[in-house]
């Protein structure tokens, strides 16, 4: 035993001056191999991390869907059912019947793949569990948080309106002062040609003194500016004495009529027509006042003027013609004309006026003013025109006709008339005809006389 224990330590000494003994140090080299690192900025992290849990549930939603068509097609064969209404494809029958021969590995490739999609939102299980318990409460708040929304909405929208109404008004504005200067001449009578002249001879200062007497005029029925007025939509809250369209380019003054009655119509003391220097006919016209209804039309039904009184007195006209007329009293008085034949038949018309209560559109005044053509129609088909008191008087026309036809009306007055084209009493410039029908007629004081068109003025 001692041999073996001597033995066992010469051993051990000799291991250690072994292993003591120095060996040369090999320095090997360094080899550094550059790592690309992917650093994602912080704005875009959001977008990232949404775009991966977007990536996440659809993935989930695709193999769960998977699992449970399979569990599905492994208890019953839906391909009976399914041919009845569709043919499926070779590809899909032989799927669906190797599914239905193997129920085994089916039913075991379907849960895993279930159960794939159920790990993929294990984080996301307590998430779940505070939605489906937040849920009810959602519900019922969810009214009062629509409402909250709608008001922003609203809001927004009202702010935006509110905002766009102002810019439109400054527009509005800055295109009165720039048109001011020709609106006042016009407004004075001048003719649209000779407001033209004016402003191009004065020169800028005029301008200056012009836009600060009518810096914020508007168009108007009333100072006898031309346009068409829509007096049929008054009850809509369109403005009566503004025009709701005009060109700088025309001169007509247009009355559209409709439902809506007006109490009143007065058109005096303008010139219409080729009456005025360098002025001309709208074209393909030949009539300078036109009063009536509309005629049949395709895809239109016709319509008529219904007057509780008209007078037309002290105009001026090239030719005057009446016809179409219904009226219960027929009063024709003092006309003088180059050329008549005044033919009314009796008619049974009953007495006639027009009210509309507080919902009626007011009286349409105008008094002076130059117009190429004046023209009251009833323009929506199957909607008669509605007057209460509808006068024209003082009107100097020249280059065309004046025609009143197509309406229904109490008392019809026409008196002191001039009617002449200069063409001899062969020639019928007056004309009432046989379709003109009333109940009461009084025809005096008419006569023929060599009457000729005035000169332009």
């Amino acid at each position: 035993m001692k041999l073996i224990k001597k033995f066992k330590k010469y051993i051990r000494k000799g291991f250690r001056y072994i292993t003591s003994i120095p060996l040369p140090k090999v320095k090997l080299p360094r080899v550094n191999i550059p790592i690309p690192q992917i650093q994602i900025r912080s704005k875009y992290k959001r977008g990232f991390k949404k775009a991966t849990t977007i990536f996440r549930d659809i993935i989930s939603a695709t193999v769960i869907t998977s699992g449970s068509v399979g569990l599905l097609i492994s208890y019953v064969n839906p391909l009976p059912l399914i041919n009845k209404y569709y043919t499926t494809t070779p590809l899909v029958n032989d799927n669906v019947a190797l599914l239905y021969a193997n129920v085994e590995t089916a039913v075991w490739v379907s849960i895993g793949l279930i159960s794939f999609g159920l790990l993929l939102h294990v984080n996301n299980f307590k998430a779940w569990k505070r939605n489906i318990r937040a849920f009810p409460r959602a519900v019922i708040k969810s009214p009062k948080r629509m409402y909250r929304k709608l008001v922003v909405f609203r809001d927004w929208l009202l702010e935006t309106c509110n905002r766009l109404n102002e810019e439109s008004a400054k527009w509005h504005r800055m295109f009165s002062i720039l048109r001011s200067p020709y609106s006042l001449l016009r407004g004075l009578g001048f003719s649209p040609q000779m407001a033209v002249a004016l402003l191009t001879v004065s020169g800028t200062a005029t301008t200056g003194v012009v836009v600060n007497e009518t810096i914020l005029a508007e168009r108007s029925f009333s100072r006898g500016d031309s346009g068409v007025y829509a007096a049929s939509v008054i009850g809509n809250e369109a403005p009566l004495d503004i025009p709701t369209s005009y060109s700088e380019k025309e001169n007509t003054l247009r009355i559209d009529l409709g439902a809506t009655p007006v109490r009143e119509i007065t058109i005096e003391n303008v010139t219409v027509g080729t009456a005025y220097t360098n002025s001309t006919l709208p074209q393909g016209e030949t009539n300078v006042v036109q009063i009536s209804g509309n005629p049949n039309a395709e895809n239109f039904t016709p319509t008529r003027l219904e007057v509780g009184e008209l007078i037309f007195e002290k105009n001026r006209c090239k030719k005057l013609t009446l016809s179409d007329i219904n009226a219960h009293t027929i009063l024709v008085e003092g006309n003088a004309s180059d050329g008549q034949s005044i033919a009314p038949s009796p008619g049974t018309a009953r007495m006639r006026a027009i009210g509309g209560g507080h919902h009626q559109a007011e009286a349409m005044i105008t008094s002076g003013g130059t117009y190429d053509r004046i023209w009251i129609q009833a323009p929506s088909s199957g909607v008669n025109g509605k007057v209460g008191t509808l006068k024209l008087s003082n009107l100097f026309t020249k280059g065309g006709d004046c025609v009143l036809s197509k309406m229904d009306i109490g008392t019809l007055t026409v008196k002191l008339n001039e009617i002449g084209n200069g063409d001899g009493f062969a020639t019928k410039d007056f004309t009432i005809a046989t379709t003109v029908t009333g109940a009461n007629l009084s025809i005096t004081d008419n006569v023929e006389v060599s009457i000729s068109e005035p000169a332009t003025q």
